[in-house]
This record gives C-alpha cells, sequence and structure tokens, in this order.
C-alpha cells in the first residue's frame, strides 16, 4: 500500500509518496507545472522509494512569492529537506526543474547524492522555435488575453504541442496549470532564462563529481534533442534517448522514464 500525505512548507505544497524509511527521491516540476506532472511516475516509484513532491512558489498550490530567481527556489528546496532531515537525496527534475535540481546540488551538495535531468535543455543556444501556441501563451499581446481563457482544451492543447505522440493529461496536472497567475507565469520564464543564460548546465554540472542521469526525448519540439550530448562533457554522465517521445516523458512514456529513473537511483 502506498502511503501519501500533503503539507505546506517553506512557502511549498510538498506532497509524500511511498513508505517513510525508503531511499528518498525529490521530483521538481518545470515552467508553470507542478507536482501533478510526475503523478504516473510517482506510482511507480513509490512502490520503492519516499518520493517527495513539490509545487514551487506560484505553482499548482503554492502561494506566489516575492521572487522566483532559481538559486532562491533551490534554497527553499534545501530548507525543506534538512526540516525533513533527509540527506543524499536522489532530486529529478524536469524541464526547468531540472534548473532547480542543479541549483541545489551547487548551493548544498550535501543534500544530493545523484541527480536526473529530464527533458532540460543545457543552454539557450539548444533553444529550438517554439510552436506558436506556447509562443502566444508566453509572450504579450496574445498572451494575457489567451491566459485569461484558457479552458481545459486550451490547456491540454498547449500541452500536446510539446509532446510528439497523443498523451492523456491528468485531470489534477490541468486544474492545477490553471491556478497561475500570467505575471508569475512571465517571471519564472524570465528568472529560468536568466539562470541558463549566466551559465550553461553542463558547465554547472562539470565539477561537482556527482553521477548525472539525463533523459531526453528524441523528437522534443522545444529543445533541440542533439543538445542532449551537450551533457558528456560532465564526468560519468549517462544520456539516455527514448525514441519517438517529445518534450513530456511524464506523459508520453511514464513507465520507460521510471525505469530508468529505478536503475539510476539503485545504482
Amino acid at each position: 500500500m502506498i502511503v501519501r500525505d500533503a503539507v505546506h512548507a517553506h512557502g511549498m505544497r510538498v506532497v509524500h509518496d511511498g513508505p517513510r524509511q525508503a531511499p528518498p527521491v525529490v521530483l521538481v516540476h518545470g515552467s508553470g507545472a507542478s507536482g501533478a506532472s510526475w503523478g504516473r511516475v510517482t506510482e511507480i516509484l513509490a512502490v520503492r522509494h519516499h518520493v517527495v513532491r513539490v509545487d514551487l512558489p506560484g505553482c499548482g498550490q503554492s502561494p506566489p512569492a516575492p521572487s522566483y530567481a532559481v538559486p532562491g527556489q533551490a534554497a527553499r528546496l534545501a530548507a525543506l529537506l534538512d526540516d525533513l532531515g533527509l540527506r543524499q537525496v536522489v532530486v529529478a527534475g524536469h524541464s526547468s526543474g531540472g534548473y532547480v535540481a542543479t541549483s541545489l546540488l551547487e548551493q548544498r551538495p550535501d543534500l544530493v547524492r545523484s541527480l536526473a535531468l529530464v527533458s532540460t535543455g543545457p543552454s539557450l543556444g539548444a533553444l529550438l522555435p517554439q510552436p506558436w501556441l506556447i509562443r502566444a501563451l508566453s509572450a504579450p499581446p496574445l498572451g494575457p488575453l489567451l491566459w485569461r481563457l484558457r479552458s481545459d482544451a486550451v490547456i491540454r492543447k498547449g500541452i500536446s504541442a510539446t509532446t510528439a505522440r497523443p498523451v492523456d493529461v491528468p485531470d489534477d496536472a490541468v486544474a492545477e496549470l490553471k491556478t497561475m497567475a500570467y505575471r508569475t507565469f512571465r517571471r519564472i520564464l524570465r528568472e529560468n532564462t536568466a539562470y541558463v543564460a549566466e551559465r550553461s548546465v553542463p558547465e554547472r554540472l562539470a565539477g561537482l563529481g556527482r553521477p548525472v542521469l539525463v533523459v531526453f526525448g528524441a523528437a522534443d519540439p522545444r529543445w533541440n534533442p542533439r543538445s542532449a550530448h551537450d551533457y558528456e562533457s560532465v564526468p560519468g554522465v549517462r544520456v539516455e534517448m527514448l525514441p519517438g517521445v517529445g518534450h513530456v516523458p511524464l506523459f508520453e512514456a511514464p513507465e520507460p522514464t521510471s525505469e530508468l529513473l529505478l536503475r539510476f537511483a539503485a545504482a
């Protein structure tokens, strides 16, 4: 039986799944999403692990914050892990959640045993021309209007614009996407861009001495899939490509993604 409970701490909603005495895995969502995006993966991981999911500030069921700078987000996560008494955890981030996970390792290497990055763009140069709906939602003048009018169907269409195959987006993930304010979304995007513009993710990881798993969809329409190999400059990195998968393996290929994470966590 999988045990689940949810609390709020350090300005974030925190959901625990699986037995508390099991090895911990921390899951961090991407821009505009919430911990619910990890739902299908969590069901698999929680059989063997204590899974900790967060809604970053301003996302899902977490309140807004004065700042959304990536290092500040990571500091909140570090404070949470300190409170929970968790050390040497496996941390996995999807998309820009990988920036928060990387920043956590930069700041507090004592907390992180290994790092998994799922669809995390390594540098701004790897960003592809975005699907039109993503461009429209991300900037004025259409962005604020589309945001106010967004329905479940529009949200599902926006997610599908980043995938390479049809996906069934869970209702809770859609519902929590609707809670975010447009201004918050824009601020989060700017801070994520600033973090990776300052220094690429492979450069940040190269000297940190932790095992790193990189999972990329071979048909990712947001980040050039070939850029996954930029991470090969990181000592000991393992790069895994998922054929026929786009930017959201959590929805498109939850079983293969979970199996990769389980093997990595057990290594």
